[in-house]
């Protein structure tokens, strides 16, 4: 058959991954551009000068330097998971006509696409997609939806993950963008539940408390067919990684994603707390934490170290050498 060949590999030898890993780290901690997000108030006040960085491997092989224990709000990195979660319960296919594939091309958290769009959809990797996905979670009411992400969500980290009390409180009470798309999604006949619900899910989601470390182990799952490589757990079925890999590529770094992958070649997901999520599929996972961002939302160093990384470990999906 035909399926049984896949084009991955392996991750290089366990110490040269770790050297490379520590030069990456060094050298690009000394990038200092960028700015803290503003668009919450504990986002603004997060110390500049962390920097988290982490490679796990598909083999269950653990890398870090830096801060990559230290906590950050996981936000937009939550939704290529979510999604995942709605393709295992409504099937690719039909979570793919719901909710879209597409770049829109614009910032994360725009309302002109859900406006311009038939039937509101936009792709589960901006903010107003992701609202979208998560009204269709499946669970009687909010609270069962809510324990079955969030128990997902976990399941992909390979620990319990916990809302940060304090960054919800402030993040439900100045979401006001994130308010005007969920009243858009419901105009466009584009939600699956009260507006309020499907808002209520993609906050809490976006206030889980994770480290760069959870962001590799994360992404070392979709790199390893749904299996969780630490606990050795399936937390999604192979089959359905491909859909969310795909739509990490195409939309994952918002309106950047056609440099990161000129850049990078490998699918990636971004969120405004500083983290970001790079799988190199077969291979492995990277998580990096770094809060100061460009103008699209995009942690500076976290770019420019899976970049970094992509190149020195031969991760990207795009190169090839001479047979």
């Amino acid at each position: 058959m035909f399926d049984d060949y896949v084009s991955t590999g392996r991750l290089a030898p366990p110490a040269d991954v770790r050297r490379i890993v520590d030069r990456a780290w060094q050298d690009v901690r000394t990038v200092t551009e960028g700015e803290n997000s503003e668009v919450y108030p504990a986002l603004a006040v997060a110390d500049p000068e962390q920097f988290g960085l982490c490679v796990v491997g598909t083999d269950g092989e653990v890398f870090e330097a830096g801060d990559a224990e230290a906590g950050f709000a996981l936000m937009s990195v939550a939704k290529p998971f979510t999604f995942a979660l709605v393709c295992a319960h409504l099937g690719a296919e039909r979570a793919r006509e719901e909710l879209g594939a597409n770049a829109t091309g614009q910032a994360f958290n725009a309302v002109e696409p859900v406006l311009a769009a038939p039937g509101g959809r936009t792709n589960p990797m901006v903010n107003a997609g992701a609202i979208a996905t998560c009204s269709r979670l499946p669970g009687a009411d909010v609270d069962a939806q809510w324990e079955h992400l969030r128990a997902g969500l976990s399941a992909f980290a390979g620990r319990e993950l916990r809302v940060d009390d304090d960054l919800y409180a402030g993040v439900s009470a100045t979401n006001f963008r994130n308010r005007e798309l969920a009243a858009a999604l419901e105009a466009k006949g584009a939600l699956a539940t009260p507006p309020e619900d499907a808002l209520e899910l993609y906050t809490r989601q976006s206030c889980l408390l994770v480290t760069a470390h959870d962001l590799a182990v994360m992404g070392a799952t979709l790199a390893d067919g749904g299996m969780n490589p630490l606990t050795r757990e399936p937390v999604v079925a192979p089959d359905l990684v491909r859909p969310v890999l795909a739509v990490m590529a195409t939309a994952g770094m918002y309106e950047r994603s056609g440099d990161w992958l000129y850049d990078v070649g490998l699918p990636g997901k971004s969120g405004i707390g500083g983290g970001v999520l790079t799988v190199s599929p077969g291979k492995g996972g990277l998580g990096s934490f770094s809060p100061r961002l460009d103008e699209a939302g995009n942690s500076v160093r976290g770019v420019r170290v899976a970049a970094r990384l992509a190149r020195d470990l031969g991760l990207g999906l795009f190169a090839s050498r001479p047979a």
